[in-house]
């Protein structure tokens, strides 16, 4: 029996439907009279039970045209396109496809069978009830797969052009409880900043924002000829003044928070790769289960599916996700974070949010994403960060052509008045207001930046991260780890020096510094300035920029470090023999030019002065003494003029007081160097030419980790003595050097012509995730494999040329320097990282070369790593 409230929602229901008929007739009318129209209605029902079956999908493969089963089990679709089939899918059922009459009007009644994949059998309701998980005969699994088989579809790519208005605002912030806070003893003499506090993001916590960025862009598409543009209408950020590099800070944090594309396989987040639920091949790491089917205000049938790693220490995600079911299978909304067992560095709790919107031609697009990351040394700590980064789409149009010319030029153009841009223009432009907390933040810290005791407090910190400390608004010294130094040459060295900083000439740099070897008796010394050509510093990018330099100091043949200075005192001890060393003598002046593509070539010119130091002897094939001992050469000196072309697409990096430190992604950076040797020029004695090709590329293999592959080759033409040879990156420190060979001796292998390749895989926990005492230790797991082949051309060679330099020899008269015609030279490591977050240690075995004099088969190397 059914009661009086039912058979009322019953006519309710014939009702609504009559009336959806009535205005279906009155627009096949309209369209009618355009032309062709065809017409397909009809019912659809359970072939075993003969019951209606509500909310299946009916649509024209293909197309966008599709409509849904109401509460009858009837359906009617109604078109002016030529079509000739529809098909019938349905959760649990197989799909029919059907022929249709076009331009006609038919009935087709469907009778559905199921496909042995009853709901029932997979859904788990609530924790108590274990049902072992299966993908097949589930249909959220078949579901996944048909979301997949969508993919492209539903992407922006798909359209011809697209354009839209984009909003961005990425914040970060102080967290603790609200007491903490307050009482900080950096921060409480600063009443106006920790009166700032937050308290309704994390429960219990009470944050404090002390980074704000903000950006309105309008973006275009072009699928043929493919092409993006976008033009920056309005930016606004923090700025935390000179010591910190904010154009750097601003790239790092948009590389952390990268954007969440849902559809793409992979998606990036604070440097790690997570595998998408909706991946090609999220079936075999993910289970999904199908909660739920719900109908939208609109009448749109959803599927709520929830899907969970198989393994819940990989990098992938838990959480649900709202489908369409007319056919075109979009994803309209996901909610999704990463498990506490997922080895992220810091991370406390990871939140993703995604929000679509409908097309007017029923496909989706993003309309709002929102990134949450709490930050903590620990996971039970008070203190932490807290980052947040919210996009917001709108004005999104669709196939609306836009003149050639837009494409024109740069990708990203910013128009001259988008830093102006006043209080008035952001709170009419911005998506979303901000919350009080949030505007307070820019005036806050810009008050804190001008207080001569953060100013303080932040040259300390220069002091102690970067290696410079002020002496007065124009001067600071540094870097202060290169002061004290020892080595076998100079013995104990002192170093004392110092640069300009931005308060004395943003537009020129001076730099210089004195050393003192107690056991050389030797004064060193460096001289040099850089001169911008542009209105910014000489350290913002794009540089264009005059530098120039005179420098009389030691060095190590072959050593070539990276992001560290060589006379830093932690690289000071030093494996096996290592007293071939020189005293050179540079003058130094080269052009920069950078573009903001990320091009830029490097003109420059260097006159060189190098004599042997220590055991190291300059001494030609032929030439004897008196007294039968072979006569030395004083010194060697040339001229070269050198072009460097750089291309690194996409390049992003943090721009420190040393060095700018590149942020790896999966674009790939060129490197060409050429030099020529001339002859007679300020009594160069040598002509010759070099070139050489560097290629680094990190290569994501989603749940693998990823490799960084750098290849490199090089050729020296001309006749030139061993010195001016390639001495191959050699390294007897006990700090990995990712570039450098760990178990090659200084000036053991030079070439004229060579090929290297480097690879160094990161497996980020795939191994050790699996093994149980090992997997909450988050320890990460490296492979890395090198190999150099090259060889020396025989007019370069010393026994064939009298006039050349012999090569290099211990004092035991054995060889220190060979050439590599024979077999080239590999090692190999495993390395195990991660330790205390910021640790790698490294096996590394040297596999060729091994009867060479002072070479180990086996070593230890380690090397810091701040990285998430």
């Amino acid at each position: 029996m059914y009661s009086r409230k039912n058979i009322y929602k019953y006519y309710f229901k014939q009702l609504l439907f009559s009336l959806l008929l009535l205005v279906s007739a009155i627009n096949a009318t309209a369209v009618v009279a355009q032309g062709a129209v065809t017409t397909i209605k009809g019912t659809v029902t359970d072939a075993a039970t003969k019951e209606a079956l509500i909310g299946v999908s009916v649509f024209v493969p293909g197309t966008s045209i599709g409509t849904s089963t109401d509460f009858e089990g009837n359906y009617q679709i109604q078109t002016n396109q030529s079509i000739n089939k529809v098909q019938f899918s349905y959760l649990g059922y197989q799909t029919v496809i059907m022929d249709v009459l076009p331009g006609q009007e038919q009935s087709l009644h469907v009778k559905l069978e199921t496909g042995a994949k009853q709901l029932s059998e997979v859904v788990v309701v609530g924790k108590k009830r274990k049902v072992k998980y299966s993908n097949k005969n589930n249909p959220a699994v078949d579901l996944i797969r048909e979301i997949v088989a969508n993919k492209d579809k539903n992407r922006p790519e798909q359209y011809d052009y697209v354009q839209y208005e984009r909003y961005e605002k990425t914040q970060m912030s102080l967290v603790n409880t609200p007491e903490k806070l307050k009482r900080n003893i950096l921060l409480r003499k600063y009443d106006f900043i920790t009166s700032n506090l937050d308290t309704t993001v994390i429960e219990g916590k009470a944050i404090l924002p002390f980074y704000m960025q903000e950006e309105i862009k309008q973006q275009y598409y072009r699928k043929d000829p493919e092409a993006n543009k976008t033009v920056v209408k309005a930016e606004k950020k923090v700025e935390f003044g000179e010591f910190v590099d904010n154009k750097g800070m601003a790239a790092y944090m948009q590389h952390m928070y990268q954007d969440v594309d849902i559809y793409e396989n992979n998606i990036t987040l604070l440097t790690n790769q997570f595998l998408s639920p909706i991946a090609d091949m999220a079936p075999t790491f993910y289970k999904f289960y199908l909660r739920d089917t719900v109908t939208t205000e609109t009448g749109q049938q959803l599927a709520k599916l929830q899907f969970e790693p198989r393994n819940p220490t990989a990098f992938m995600f838990t959480g649900e996700m709202y489908v369409t079911l007319d056919g075109t299978y979009a994803v309209q909304s996901v909610e999704m974070s990463v498990s506490k067992g997922v080895s992220i560095n810091w991370v406390r709790d990871l939140k993703v949010n995604l929000d679509f919107e409908r097309n007017p031609d029923g496909r989706y697009h993003l309309s709002k994403s929102e990134l949450k990351v709490d930050f903590g040394l620990t996971q039970n700590s008070d203190m932490g960060f807290y980052g947040e980064r919210v996009v917001s789409f709108k004005d999104f149009e669709i196939n609306q052509p836009q003149p050639a010319s837009l494409y024109e030029g740069e990708a990203v153009v910013r128009m001259e008045n988008a830093v102006a841009q006043d209080e008035s223009y952001w709170q009419a432009s911005r998506h979303d207001s901000l919350s009080a907390v949030e505007v307070t933040t820019y005036t806050n810290i810009d008050s804190l930046v001008n207080l001569k005791s953060f100013q303080r407090t932040m040259d300390w910190a220069t002091a102690l991260i970067a290696g410079y400390k002020r002496m007065g608004p124009n001067i600071e010294i540094g870097p202060l780890n290169t002061f004290y130094s020892f080595n076998p040459v100079e013995g104990f060295r002192l170093r004392f020096g110092g640069r300009t900083t931005d308060n004395f000439s943003k537009k020129l740099m001076l730099e210089t510094y004195a050393a003192y070897g107690f056991k050389d008796e030797e004064w060193k010394y460096y001289v040099g300035g850089s001169y911008s050509l542009t209105d910014r510093s000489i350290w913002e990018f794009p540089v264009r920029a005059i530098r120039a330099n005179y420098q009389k100091d030691t060095k190590i043949p072959g050593q070539e470090l990276q992001f560290v200075q060589e006379d830093n005192i932690l690289l000071s001890i030093k494996r096996g023999e290592n007293d071939k060393w020189l005293y050179n003598e540079t003058f130094h002046v080269d052009y920069l030019h950078e573009f903001e593509n990320h091009f830029s070539y490097k003109i420059g010119f260097k006159n060189w002065r190098q004599s042997p130091a220590g055991s190291l002897q300059y001494i030609r094939a032929a030439e004897t003494g008196s007294d039968e001992q072979p006569l030395g050469i004083n010194s060697l000196t040339t001229s070269e003029a050198s072009l460097e072309l750089r291309w690194a697409p996409n390049e992003q990096f943090f721009q420190g007081k040393l060095y700018r430190t590149p942020i790896a992604n999966k674009y790939p950076v060129f490197t060409l160097r050429a030099t020529a040797g001339i002859e007679g020029l300020f009594d160069s004695h040598y002509e010759y030419q070099n070139v050489a090709l560097n290629i680094y590329k990190r290569f994501y293999l989603s749940q693998l980790g990823y490799s960084d592959v750098v290849t490199e080759g090089g050729y020296t033409f001309g006749q030139v003595p061993f010195p001016l040879l390639t001495i191959h990156r050699a390294n007897q420190t006990y700090s990995y050097q990712l570039q450098s060979y760990n178990l090659m001796n200084f000036l053991e292998f030079v070439s004229d012509q060579y090929a290297s390749v480097h690879i160094d895989h990161t497996f980020n926990g795939f191994i050790f995730n699996k093994i149980p005492l090992l997997k909450k230790t988050k320890l990460r797991e490296f492979v890395t494999f090198k190999a150099l082949y090259g060889k020396v051309r025989a007019e370069n060679l010393p026994e064939n040329n009298p006039d050349l330099l012999r090569f290099p020899t211990f004092e035991d008269g054995r060889r220190a320097t060979y050439t590599l015609e024979n077999r080239p030279y590999m090692e190999a490591s495993v390395g195990i990282g991660n330790i205390f977050n910021f640790f790698r240690i490294d096996l590394v075995k040297r596999l060729t070369y091994l009867d060479n004099p002072h070479v180990s088969e086996f070593g230890i190397r380690g090397r810091f790593k701040f990285d998430f």
